[in-house]
C-alpha cells in the first residue's frame, strides 16, 4: 500500500503560532507512516484573481479550467493535487484570515469546484476531447482536512468569521472537514510552543487525521473527528443567519435552512436530512449551484448598446 499524503499549509509568518502548529499535526501524520509536505503561502507570488471568468467558460465548455494567469498558484494547485489530506492553518486579523488566504480561495473558487469539474469532464469526453484537455483526473479523488485559525485576541468572538472563512478553502474541491480548532488569546503567550494545551491539541489533530486516512470505508475517513459539535451538523460552526422575524435560520457556510424552536427556555436548531443534503460542502449542493450558473448565466452580446450606456462612467471621479 502506498502512503498517504498529508500537505500543510501556512498563511502564517515564518516558524509563528500558525506554521508550529501545523507542522506539530504534520509530525504526528508522519509518524503513522503518511508522507508530509509544507508550504508557506506568503513566500510563493500568487496574484489575485482578477475575475475574468475564464476557467468557468473553460469548463463550461468541457476544458480543463485552467487560469490563465501565470505566477506560484500552480506550486499550491500541484501539491493539492497530489495530497489526500491538507491541514491549513491561517492567523485571524480582522475578525478573520489574511488577505493572502482569501486571494488563494479565490484562485481555487470556480476554477477547482468538483461539480463544475465533474460536468466539465462529461461535456469534454462527448465533445471528442483528449485527457490532458480535461479537468485533472486527481479533482475527483476523495480528501480530508483539518482547519486551524490563531487570533491574539483575549476572547473568542475577535475571531468570529474565522473559521467560517476558513472553509472557503475546502468549499470548492469537495475536501472533507473532519477537525477544526480555533486558538484565541495567543497575545497571552510568548509563543504556541510554550503552550502546552494547545501543542497537544494539535498531537491530536494529527492523530485525527491519520486516523482518517487510515479508515476502511469512505464514509468513516469523513468521520466528523473534532471535539466541538457546532450548531450544524454538517460543517460544525456555530454561526447562523437569522432572518426578521421568521423561525427560519441558515448556516453561512453550507447555505441550508433549519428551524429555530425554543425547548424548555433553551435554543434548538434542526436541520432536515434533504436540508443537510444539499450543503454546498457535498456534492449535491455544488451541483445546485453548477446547474444555477450553467443555464441562467447571461453571456455576452446581450445589450447590443453597451458600451454607449457605460460611456459616461468611463474616467469618472478618477
Amino acid at each position: 500500500m502506498s502512503k498517504k499524503k498529508v500537505l500543510g499549509i501556512s498563511f502564517g509568518r515564518k516558524m509563528s503560532n500558525t506554521e508550529v502548529m501545523i507542522k506539530t499535526a504534520l509530525m504526528e501524520c508522519e509518524k503513522a507512516g503518511n508522507e508530509v509536505k509544507f508550504i508557506r503561502a506568503d513566500d510563493l507570488n500568487i496574484q489575485d484573481c482578477t475575475g475574468c471568468i475564464a476557467c468557468v467558460v473553460g469548463l463550461l465548455q468541457g476544458g480543463s479550467g485552467k487560469c490563465h494567469l501565470k505566477d506560484d498558484m500552480h506550486i499550491i494547485d500541484e501539491a493539492l493535487m497530489e495530497c489526500d489530506a491538507v491541514i491549513v492553518g491561517s492567523p485571524t486579523y480582522v475578525l478573520a484570515p489574511t488577505g493572502r488566504f482569501k486571494t488563494v480561495c479565490d484562485r481555487l473558487g470556480p476554477s477547482h469546484d468538483v461539480a463544475f469539474r465533474t460536468e466539465a469532464k462529461k461535456t469534454g469526453i462527448a465533445r471528442g476531447k483528449a485527457p490532458e484537455q480535461l479537468p485533472d483526473e486527481r479533482s475527483f479523488k476523495p480528501r480530508v482536512a483539518a482547519l486551524i485559525t490563531v487570533g491574539g485576541a483575549m476572547t473568542q468572538n475577535w475571531l468570529s468569521f474565522a473559521m467560517p472563512s476558513m472553509y472557503e478553502f475546502t468549499i470548492s474541491m469537495g475536501i472533507n472537514v473532519v477537525d477544526k480548532y480555533e486558538y484565541f488569546g495567543a497575545m497571552a503567550h510568548e509563543h504556541v510552543v510554550g503552550n502546552q494545551e494547545v501543542m497537544d491539541r494539535m498531537v491530536v489533530m494529527g492523530k485525527n487525521i491519520a486516523d482518517s486516512l487510515n479508515s476502511d470505508s469512505e464514509k468513516e475517513m469523513n468521520k466528523w473527528r473534532g471535539a466541538d459539535e457546532g450548531i450544524c451538523p454538517v460543517c460544525h460552526c456555530d454561526m447562523l443567519t437569522v432572518r426578521y422575524n421568521k423561525n427560519e435560520v441558515e448556516c453561512p457556510v453550507c447555505g441550508i435552512s433549519g428551524e429555530l424552536t425554543l425547548v424548555d427556555g433553551e435554543i434548538k436548531v434542526s436541520f432536515s436530512e434533504a436540508q443537510q443534503k444539499r450543503s454546498r460542502l457535498f456534492y449535491d449542493g455544488k451541483l445546485e449551484h453548477q446547474v444555477e450558473i450553467s443555464t441562467k448565466a447571461v453571456g455576452p452580446g446581450q445589450i447590443p448598446n453597451k458600451k454607449e450606456l457605460l460611456g459616461k462612467y468611463v474616467g469618472y471621479g478618477e
